[in-house]
C-alpha cells in the first residue's frame, strides 16, 4: 500500500508524524547502521526463530526495525521461542499465536508489517 503511513506499536501514533517513543527512534538509528554495514541486531538476546508478542497483539520478529529487543520483557511482552516457522504465516484473527513465555496471556492475532517483509 504505497502511501500508507506506519503506526507505533506502543503509542499508536504516527511514526515520524508525532511518535517519539525511544523504542522508535533506537530501531531507525539500527536501520540506519545496518545499511552502512552495521547490524540491526546488536542488542538482540532472542533467537532469531522467536516470535515475539507486543502487548497490542502484534508479532514481531527479533531485531525488528521500531522495535529494541532490550525492552522486550515480561509482564509487558510475551513470546514463543523455536515457533513453527508456519505459525507466521497463519497468523490472524482466526488463528492467533498464545505466548508460551513470559506474558503467557499476550496473543497475536497480527504481524509486523516491517517483520513481514
Amino acid at each position: 500500500m504505497v502511501g500508507a503511513m506506519e503506526r507505533c506499536d506502543f503509542c499508536e501514533l504516527l511514526i515520524g508524524g508525532g511518535c517519539s517513543c525511544s523504542l522508535t527512534r533506537e530501531g531507525r538509528s539500527a536501520h540506519a547502521h545496518a545499511q552502512d554495514g552495521g547490524t540491526a541486531m546488536g542488542d538482540a538476546h532472542f533467537p532469531a526463530g522467536t516470535l515475539l508478542i507486543s502487548p497490542r497483539g502484534v508479532a514481531h520478529r527479533p531485531g525488528c526495525l521500531h522495535q529494541s529487543d532490550s525492552e522486550i520483557k515480561a509482564p509487558l511482552w510475551g513470546w514463543i521461542p523455536d515457533a513453527d516457522p508456519q505459525l507466521w504465516r497463519r497468523l490472524g484473527e482466526s488463528s492467533p499465536a498464545r505466548a508460551t513465555h513470559g506474558n503467557t496471556e499476550r496473543l497475536a492475532t497480527r504481524r509486523c508489517r516491517s517483520c513481514d517483509t
